[in-house]
This record gives C-alpha cells, structure tokens and sequence, in this order.
C-alpha cells in the first residue's frame, strides 16, 4: 500500500511538472492602440511569438492610446504587466529617471541592436544605458485628397507658405474647407504647432523652447501663433474643431468634405479602400527659406516595467520583436517605418514619401511636442491651444499664463 501511495505521488507530480512544462512562463502585455488595423497586427505579432516559445502564455491588454497615457503611471508603480509599448525620448526618460523602466543595456549588445537601431540609440538611452527597443517611427506631413486638388485648379502640392495659402483660396472657391483637424484631441494641435515653430524657428530653437529655456513670451513664440491664426481668421480650417477627435475627424477627407490634415503617417494603413488612390501627402511647407528644413519623426518603443513579474519572458519578446522581420511587419500593420535598419524598405507610397522626407532633412528631427518636453509642461501647453482655437484673440493672456507655468515646472526665475 505504501508503494502504491508513493507511486500515486510521484504520478501527480509528474502530471503537475508536465503542465508546467506546457505552459512554463507568462508573459502580460498593454499595448496603446489607435483603431482595429493597429489591434490586428499586434495581436499577430502575439500569436507568432507564442508559436516559437509554446511555453509561454501570452496575455494582452489593448487599451485606447488616450486612456492608455492616464493610466501608465499606475501600472509603472504599482502592478505592472511585463511590456508597455511608449514613446521614445523625453517620454521614455520620464520614467527611466523614476527607475520604473528596466535597464536594457545588456539586451542591446547581445542582440546587435547598436547597429541595427543606430539612428533610434540615443532616444532609447537615458544616463549612458537603454531603456527601450524601439519599433517603429513615422514622417509627419500634409495629407490631402488628390481629386480634391485637381476639382479646386490646384497644379502642385505647394512647397512653400505662400503657395499653401494660394491652394487654400482655391478650395474654399470650390466649396471645399482646405484642412481638417481633430482639436478634441490635443495632440495633434501640437503637430501644428510644432510645424510652425520648426519652420518659422529652426530646430535649435524648438528644442530650447521644450527643454524651458525660452520664455513663452519671446516674439518668436508669439510669431507661431500669430501665422496660425492668420489661417483661423482665413476659415481654412473645419469648423468646430474642438468637437472632433482624430477618428471623427478623418472622415471629413474621406467624404470629400475637406482636402488636407496635418497627421502622422500612421494613419494611412486605415484608410477606407474607396479613397486610398486619391490620397497624397507632401512635406510641411517652408515658410522661411533661411530656416534649415526640420521635421517631426517620432518613435515608438516597447519597454520592460521595473516591476515587471516575468522578465526572462519580456527580454525573450523584446529579442523576438527586435527582428528586422517584426519591425518591418509592425511598421506595415502601423503605417510607419521600421526602425530597424535592416528591414526592408516599405511598399507602401505614402511611406515612402514620408521616409524620404525623414532622410532628407537637414534640420534635425524632433520627437513630438508632448515627447519633447515635460509631461506637466506639455499638458498645459496643449490645454492652451485649445483654448487658443476656442479664441484666437486672446494670444498675449494664453502666453502669459504660460510663461508663469513655465517658471513653476522648471523653477525659472
């Protein structure tokens, strides 16, 4: 009887051994997503690496990019999942100064990553170590709708500011509004400030502003605004803005409603078949022809939370999507560019455009303004473009009130 009790032991042990060895690691992911093309190819991404690594389960969180920015801070702290896909730059080192992102230096030598995300190093590093794979990256520029163009006499897509604004007239003579933005999302009112400033400031001075060394009443600052709001009191921009955020917004291009949007190429791999061929994208026109041409490249990383439960998995996905294959896939299924320098080139025209537009700048590339500066700051500065499109008179008192915020966050005198 004792023999058999053992032996009815050592068979449930090796029961339980066996299980484990059939599902031996977790591994938990949150992922930001932007629409149900970017959920799909994450979540192909998923079902690859479970089929090289059967032994590992894993189990992904999608959430909405804007809920996903509120709650990160929480997950980073407190219960952490495994991998969190963010942003690069300032945002990455925001929380890499707090430690609550793992040092991946180690990672990074054994897996050759100086050579192949060389261009992406030195945002993925903060302190002489790195903190972040990045994935992808994507051109910022002036999407338009080419039928659109043609209908409204349009012969080019303008380079230069004057020319922008003679397309402009040409299409509110046509009957159609000349740009499209979703100013409910915050965000991507950044995108034209940032624009502004890069081609009325330069890049150097862009990056002064961001880092707090500029008061937000210099003139310079002031200029940005006041050229935006040249195209406000022109009506050359959707009416009612602020009510739209970007998924409600894209149609107005789709409808033929209005011509252009200011916006990252990541949007492209979600447009509806019926307009794919009559959309365009061309460079951010050059307003000062002094001004070294500067551009917005943001990039996209996956990170490891300090307090991450299954390490040894996440590094074993990070080396996974870490492959010029993965990266190229991502960026496909993104609408951006691989950030691996050994993937292959994208198929796809807009990207296309978008890479050469990123290559051949002479300027620099910023990372975004909410990337490029302190969250704190960021948030308030968006928060008073808003309120800048919601009363483009009241430039002065907005840049005021940030100048007294800028002193608080960065303790200027």
């Amino acid at each position: 009887m004792r023999k058999f009790r053992l032996a009815v032991i050592a068979a449930t042990f090796a029961a339980v051994g066996l299980a484990s060895a059939v599902h031996a690691g977790e591994l938990d992911v949150n992922v930001a997503f932007k629409g149900a093309s970017q959920r799909a190819v994450w979540q192909s991404v998923f079902d690859d690496f479970h089929k090289a690594n059967p032994d590992i389960e894993v189990k992904a969180s999608y959430i909405d990019e804007e809920a996903y920015k509120v709650q990160l801070p929480q997950w980073l702290s407190t219960v952490a999942p495994d991998i969190v896909n963010w942003h690069n730059g300032e945002r990455m080192k925001y929380y890499a100064r707090r430690n609550l992102l793992e040092d991946l230096s180690t990672d990074w030598a054994k897996n050759g990553w100086s050579d192949a995300y060389a261009s992406t190093k030195e945002a993925s590093t903060f302190n002489g170590k790195q903190y972040a794979l990045p994935t992808v990256y994507y051109s910022w520029g002036m999407f338009y709708r080419k039928d659109l163009f043609q209908k409204a006499g349009i012969a080019a897509e303008p380079k230069t500011w004057d020319e922008f604004l003679d397309a402009a007239k040409k299409l509110k003579a046509a009957g159609i509004t000349p740009i499209a933005v979703a100013g409910r999302d915050a965000w991507t009112l950044a995108g034209w400030f940032d624009y502004l400033d890069l081609r009325l400031n330069g890049n150097a001075f862009h990056q002064e502003l961001m880092a707090g060394d500029v008061p937000y009443t210099d003139a310079r600052v002031k200029k940005v605004y006041t050229t935006w709001k040249q195209l406000i009191d022109d009506k050359d921009f959707i009416d009612n803005s602020l009510s739209y955020d970007l998924d409600a917004a894209q149609p107005f291009l789709f409808q033929g409603k209005a011509a252009m949007m200011l916006m990252g190429t990541f949007i492209s791999a979600g447009f509806p078949a019926s307009v794919k061929e009559q959309m365009g994208y061309f460079q951010f026109p050059i307003i000062d022809s002094k001004v070294p041409t500067a551009e917005d490249g943001p990039i996209e990383c996956l990170n490891i939370p300090s307090k991450a439960k299954h390490k040894a998995e996440a590094r074993k996905f990070i080396a996974f999507v870490g492959t010029p294959e993965i990266s190229a896939r991502l960026a496909e299924g993104l609408g951006s560019l691989p950030a691996n320098s050994k993937s292959p080139a994208p198929a796809d025209p807009i990207n296309k455009i978008g890479f050469q537009i990123l290559s051949g700048t002479k300027g620099g590339i910023a990372q975004f303004y909410d990337r490029d500066m302190t969250k704190e700051m960021a948030d308030e500065g968006m928060k008073a473009m808003q309120q800048f499109i919601a009363d483009p008179t009241k430039i002065d008192a907005l840049l005021a009130q940030l100048e007294v915020t800028r002193k608080r966050i960065y303790h200027k005198s």
